[in-house]
Protein backbone atom coordinates (compact mmCIF):
# COMPACT_ATOMS: atom_id res chain seq x y z
CA UNK A 1 0.00 0.00 0.00
CA UNK A 2 2.62 2.18 0.89
CA UNK A 3 4.35 1.70 -2.62
CA UNK A 4 1.01 2.50 -3.99
CA UNK A 5 0.45 6.01 -2.75
CA UNK A 6 4.34 6.53 -3.04
CA UNK A 7 3.97 5.78 -6.88
CA UNK A 8 0.92 7.79 -7.35
CA UNK A 9 2.51 10.54 -5.17
CA UNK A 10 5.07 10.73 -7.78
CA UNK A 11 2.98 10.30 -10.90
CA UNK A 12 0.85 13.30 -9.52
CA UNK A 13 3.98 15.43 -8.70
CA UNK A 14 5.78 15.10 -12.42
CA UNK A 15 2.79 16.26 -14.04
CA UNK A 16 1.89 18.87 -11.97
CA UNK A 17 5.75 20.25 -11.90
CA UNK A 18 6.25 19.81 -15.47
CA UNK A 19 7.40 22.22 -17.44
CA UNK A 20 5.22 22.54 -20.01
CA UNK A 21 7.48 21.87 -23.69
CA UNK A 22 8.09 25.05 -25.83
CA UNK A 23 6.98 24.46 -29.59
CA UNK A 24 10.38 24.73 -31.33
CA UNK A 25 9.18 23.91 -35.05
CA UNK A 26 10.43 22.16 -37.30
CA UNK A 27 13.30 23.35 -39.34
CA UNK A 28 12.76 21.33 -42.39
CA UNK A 29 9.84 22.19 -42.82
CA UNK A 30 10.50 25.42 -42.45
CA UNK A 31 13.11 25.70 -44.93
CA UNK A 32 10.54 24.06 -47.33
CA UNK A 33 8.09 26.60 -46.30
CA UNK A 34 10.69 29.18 -46.92
CA UNK A 35 11.53 28.61 -49.98
CA UNK A 36 8.10 28.29 -51.42
CA UNK A 37 6.29 31.17 -49.63
CA UNK A 38 9.54 33.74 -48.60
CA UNK A 39 12.33 32.79 -51.39
CA UNK A 40 11.24 34.31 -54.09
CA UNK A 41 12.29 37.67 -52.33
CA UNK A 42 14.35 36.42 -49.34
CA UNK A 43 17.78 34.79 -49.26
CA UNK A 44 19.36 33.39 -46.32
CA UNK A 45 22.33 31.56 -46.35
CA UNK A 46 26.54 32.38 -46.79
CA UNK A 47 25.91 33.94 -50.28
CA UNK A 48 22.87 35.92 -49.07
CA UNK A 49 22.40 39.25 -50.02
CA UNK A 50 19.60 41.66 -50.68
CA UNK A 51 16.68 41.54 -53.35
CA UNK A 52 13.38 42.13 -53.24
CA UNK A 53 13.54 41.82 -49.85
CA UNK A 54 16.36 41.74 -47.30
CA UNK A 55 18.62 39.19 -46.66
CA UNK A 56 17.54 37.16 -43.33
CA UNK A 57 20.73 36.13 -42.11
CA UNK A 58 20.95 37.11 -38.17
CA UNK A 59 17.23 38.29 -37.91
CA UNK A 60 17.12 37.16 -34.37
CA UNK A 61 18.10 40.26 -32.52
CA UNK A 62 18.14 42.93 -35.20
CA UNK A 63 16.48 46.14 -35.44
CA UNK A 64 13.96 46.36 -37.99
CA UNK A 65 15.61 48.57 -41.67
CA UNK A 66 18.77 47.56 -40.34
CA UNK A 67 20.32 45.81 -43.65
CA UNK A 68 22.97 48.12 -45.08
CA UNK A 69 22.18 46.12 -48.65
CA UNK A 70 18.47 46.70 -49.09
CA UNK A 71 16.49 50.10 -49.56
CA UNK A 72 13.63 50.16 -47.07
CA UNK A 73 10.61 51.46 -46.76
CA UNK A 74 10.51 54.38 -44.71
CA UNK A 75 7.84 52.42 -42.69
CA UNK A 76 10.03 50.31 -41.63
CA UNK A 77 13.16 52.16 -41.02
CA UNK A 78 11.19 53.88 -38.72
CA UNK A 79 9.46 51.02 -36.98
CA UNK A 80 11.84 50.76 -34.33
CA UNK A 81 11.12 46.98 -33.91
CA UNK A 82 13.72 44.76 -33.00
CA UNK A 83 12.58 41.12 -34.63
CA UNK A 84 12.45 39.03 -31.72
CA UNK A 85 10.34 35.69 -32.08
CA UNK A 86 6.98 37.21 -30.63
CA UNK A 87 7.31 40.84 -33.20
CA UNK A 88 8.32 37.62 -36.03
CA UNK A 89 5.58 35.79 -35.10
CA UNK A 90 3.09 38.29 -35.22
CA UNK A 91 4.58 39.97 -38.46
CA UNK A 92 3.96 36.58 -40.57
CA UNK A 93 0.51 36.47 -39.01
CA UNK A 94 0.13 40.40 -40.07
CA UNK A 95 2.76 42.89 -41.43
CA UNK A 96 0.54 45.36 -42.58
CA UNK A 97 -0.74 45.95 -38.92
CA UNK A 98 2.50 45.13 -37.58
CA UNK A 99 4.27 47.98 -40.05
CA UNK A 100 1.48 50.21 -41.30
CA UNK A 101 3.04 51.28 -44.88
CA UNK A 102 5.48 48.25 -45.60
CA UNK A 103 5.85 47.13 -48.68
CA UNK A 104 6.10 43.53 -48.05
CA UNK A 105 3.70 42.18 -50.49
CA UNK A 106 2.36 39.32 -48.05
CA UNK A 107 -1.20 38.67 -46.76
CA UNK A 108 0.72 36.92 -43.61
CA UNK A 109 0.32 33.34 -42.85
CA UNK A 110 -2.67 32.12 -40.51
CA UNK A 111 -1.13 28.93 -39.42
CA UNK A 112 0.99 29.12 -36.20
CA UNK A 113 2.86 25.81 -36.94
CA UNK A 114 4.13 27.28 -39.55
CA UNK A 115 5.22 30.54 -38.34
CA UNK A 116 7.03 27.78 -36.09
CA UNK A 117 8.71 26.07 -38.88
CA UNK A 118 9.40 28.95 -40.92
CA UNK A 119 10.97 30.78 -37.42
CA UNK A 120 13.02 27.34 -36.44
CA UNK A 121 14.44 27.96 -39.88
CA UNK A 122 15.57 31.23 -39.80
CA UNK A 123 17.23 30.49 -36.42
CA UNK A 124 19.27 28.16 -37.97
CA UNK A 125 20.90 31.40 -39.72
CA UNK A 126 21.39 32.98 -36.49
CA UNK A 127 25.74 33.45 -35.63
CA UNK A 128 26.85 31.32 -32.92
Amino acid sequence: MKTAVLTLALILNAGLLATPAVAAGDAEAGAKLFTRICGGCHQVGESARGGFGPQLNGIFGRPSGSVVDYQYSDAMKSAGIVWTRETLTAYLEAPKKVVPGTRMIFWGLSDPEKIEDVLAYLQTFQAP
